[in-house]
């Protein structure tokens, strides 16, 4: 790794904490060997201070990638500085598991742009100003378009939870940038920042405990209340659980309920007023996991893959697959396949 020079690309006023540092790239990208090393080497540097991600890194780039990313703990939070160029990441099942799925971060953009992506649909551009959070379990996509410069606090859950039990009940978190008291959260965060080097262990928890009761002041607010709340919080929970258990053949309304301690009605009843059924919450979740692997040749053959989550005939899942993408699974594992072989003749 080669030092990336920071000093450029600093607004004014902006002071970057102190603490363990990470540094990537600086220099032309070379050869695909060297531009293979630089995006494992960003790789490992945001699953060691953020979450994981598979990393795409600019396929042209003169001045090649560079990143710098520093960590201060905060009593049990860290304070986590980051700079770097263009890239693009996928945070997916396949690179979930790791300890980030236990964090929460709250996130102030300083510099530059970043694209968001939380689903299909559904994506935010992030510039300067920004402050949003984000939750380490669930998949997001993200797209560095221009020299970025964040600042992220980053929570262990449960202690987010602890101080705010809403949290938990809701499947998105909130842009916060608009909300009162954000701008004071914010000049709190950075001015912590800037004394963390002189803080002793007792007087930097304290301070993470400040941080905590802004954030749930700030929050909380936006967070659904009574019967809305309880109704997202089981649903959030029965998505948990899906996720969790998709290998179980058995998983089902009736398995959901009892796993979850409520009646069955009360289950379906929760999922009225979404476009889809419990049913089809499982059968989706597993068709997904199972376009996933049938996208990987090294996954195993296609009955293999349907029978691993949760698919206990062939013929059935072949029909739901098609029904769900408009392609046979077979369609997918011929176009995975046919990539590699396609490398395989250019490499030779």
């Amino acid at each position: 790794m080669t030092a990336l020079s920071s000093d450029e690309s600093m607004p004014a006023g902006y002071e970057p904490s102190t603490g363990e540092r990470w540094q990537v790239g600086g220099g032309p990208q070379g050869n695909a060997d060297r531009q293979a090393d630089r995006q494992a080497e960003w790789e490992d540097v945001l699953a060691a201070t953020h979450v994981a991600f598979d990393v795409r890194l600019p396929d042209s780039d003169a001045g090649g990638f560079a990143g710098t990313v520093q960590r201060h703990r905060l009593g049990a939070l860290h304070l986590v500085d980051c700079v770097c160029t263009p890239f693009a990441g996928q945070r997916s099942t396949s690179v979930m598991g790791g300890t980030g799925e236990d964090s929460i971060g709250l996130q102030m953009v300083i510099r530059g742009a970043e694209r968001v992506f939380r689903s299909r649909t559904q994506q935010h551009v992030l510039e300067a100003g920004a402050v949003g959070m984000w939750d380490g379990s669930r998949a997001v996509g993200v797209e560095v378009v221009e020299p970025f410069t964040k600042r992220t606090l980053i929570f262990p859950k449960e202690m987010v939870h602890a101080v705010s039990p809403r949290f938990a009940d809701v499947e998105s978190l909130p842009w916060l940038a608009e909300r009162p008291g954000t701008r004071l959260l914010v000049r709190y965060v950075n001015a912590l920042a800037a004394e963390l080097p002189g803080l002793d262990e007792r007087t930097a928890t304290a301070a993470a405990d400040v941080v905590l009761e802004l954030l749930r002041a700030v929050v909380e607010p936006e967070l659904p209340q009574a019967r809305t709340a309880r109704r997202e919080a089981l649903r959030a929970r029965a998505r948990r659980y899906v996720r969790a258990n998709l290998t179980d053949q058995a998983l089902g309304p009736e398995s959901i309920a009892r796993a979850l301690s409520v009646s069955l009605r009360t289950l379906h009843a929760v999922f009225e007023d979404t476009d889809e059924s419990v049913a089809a919450l499982v059968r989706r979740a597993r068709l997904a996991r199972c376009r996933e692997d049938l996208a990987e040749p090294t996954a195993g053959s296609i009955t293999e893959i349907a029978f691993r989550w949760g698919f206990s005939d062939a013929t059935h899942f072949s029909h739901a697959f098609k029904r769900e993408y408009g392609m046979a699974p077979r369609d997918v594992r011929r176009a995975a396949t046919g990539g590699v072989r396609a490398t395989a003749r250019i490499g030779k």
